[in-house]
């Protein structure tokens, strides 16, 4: 479990292919370590539908709980203020 919450930690929200095949660990434990770490609350997961060059994949997007991910770097864009 400890190899999953690493990789989301460093790559952010992946789906559970991505996972396994990164991990080294087959589909169906993936998606039970996933399970558990959903109940436990440490990990946010669902299930999701992607096409990709018109290919459907289904499989289940997870990412860290509470994690917010650092902001990009460079310029952002300044608060318009509109006066009436």
């Amino acid at each position: 479990m400890n190899d999953i919450l690493q990789y989301l930690k460093i790559h952010g929200e992946r789906l559970d292919t991505e996972i396994a095949q990164a991990v080294g660990i087959s589909l169906g434990d993936v998606r039970k370590q996933i399970t558990d770490l959903t109940a436990k609350g440490e990990v946010m997961s669902c299930q999701t539908t992607k096409f990709i060059k018109g290919k459907q994949i289904e499989g289940m997007s997870c990412r860290i709980s509470g994690f917010v991910p650092p902001s990009a770097p460079g310029r952002k864009p300044k608060v318009q203020l509109k006066l009436s």
